[in-house]
């Protein structure tokens, strides 16, 4: 941290950089102010889950047809009713609903629609893992008051800020606005997230590959060649890669932004379109890392660019330092 960040608040950090866009109505930092305090009620009774009536099954599934756990249900419960009666959103999307889900009527509507991923990492709850929330925020395109799927089927790169709020020892919040990437912790005695990783840049290299290796016979021959690869001693660029994957993907991910590194969640024979979700994880964390000078990237292509066609669609995700990614594009290219 240094000696400038020392002190200042998500609150304070918001409204200088708004200051910086003449013209801009402050409705964007509204909302993310917003984001943050659903983030505080959540991270509160992660904190008690174990003792509180929070852990374990529901008993229900979801739209991607995974089981539910109790506290994931909370966690959308919390970012829906929170932020469903600000003024900023229209419309939300959520990993965990089939449907969009609209302002209600009595509120006002605003021009921006919100999806979200409340709770990813979820299966890991019950052994004390860290599990995080994950959002992008997109400007409405359609018309009308109402937000429609027009306005969630739009690519990554024109989202106007993606983050996501890390749930483990501590919690925090990092987001970009599409200038730069920044990371606050919450400091649980004032209530308050304080500056505490300004201006984040990811290494151009890594050392560390998160992946789940228990796939690795579903992989294609490329993904395979390049696990092998990483294995093999190389002191230029680092090689052999340390192996390091929690299984929560927000976590994984913060490690990797922090540290370098690569994380693969690619398309297998049981997920031959890819497993994660494009709204949801692939196209707010490659916002991210990609401020933050990293790639994110399917093997063929980047996820940024992808037109989404689907409300839930899946994607393989090849996501970390730029130089690792661009490196994994060429082996899977190549077969």
């Amino acid at each position: 941290m240094t000696t400038s960040a020392i002190g200042t608040t998500l609150t304070k950090h918001l409204l200088e950089q708004q200051a910086e866009h003449p013209g801009a109505s402050g409705e964007l930092s509204e909302l993310l102010s917003g984001i943050t305090t659903a983030g505080k009620i959540i991270s509160h009774d992660v904190t008690k889950a174990g003792l509180a009536d929070v852990l374990g099954l529901t008993g229900k599934k979801n739209v991607q047809g995974e089981k539910v756990m109790k506290l994931d249900e909370y966690a959308n419960y919390v970012m829906k009713e929170f932020l469903g009666h600000t003024a900023e959103l229209c419309a939300m999307a959520s990993e965990e609903d089939e449907e969009i889900y609209h302002t209600p009527e009595q509120f006002p509507k605003g021009k921006y629609v919100l999806s979200m991923d409340p709770l990813d990492g979820s299966s890991n709850i019950d052994a004390n893992v860290s599990i995080g929330t994950i959002f992008s925020i997109h400007r409405k395109v359609s018309e009308g008051k109402d937000g429609t799927l027009e306005d969630f089927l739009q690519p990554g790169r024109k989202q106007v800020a993606a983050g996501y709020i890390l749930y483990g020892s501590s919690t925090m919040l990092v987001y970009s606005t599409g200038d730069g990437v920044h990371g606050f912790t919450l400091d649980p005695g004032i209530g308050e997230f304080l500056l505490s990783h300004p201006d984040i840049q990811t290494p151009k290299r890594g050392k560390i590959v998160s992946a789940n290796m228990g796939n690795f016979s579903k992989w294609s021959d490329g993904v395979k060649k390049y696990i092998n690869h990483l294995q093999e001693t190389d002191k230029e660029t680092r090689r052999p890669y340390s192996s390091r994957y929690i299984g929560s993907l927000v976590s994984d991910f913060h490690r990797n932004l922090l540290y370098g590194g690569i994380f693969l969640y690619p398309a297998d024979k049981k997920n031959p379109s890819g497993k994660l979700r494009l709204l949801y994880e692939g196209s707010p964390l490659s916002f991210i890392a990609e401020q933050a000078g990293g790639l994110g990237s399917t093997g063929p292509e980047r996820i940024l660019d992808i037109q989404p066609t689907e409300l839930h669609q899946r994607i393989p995700i090849i996501i970390g330092s730029y130089e690792d990614v661009e490196e994994a594009e060429k082996f899977i290219a190549e077969g």
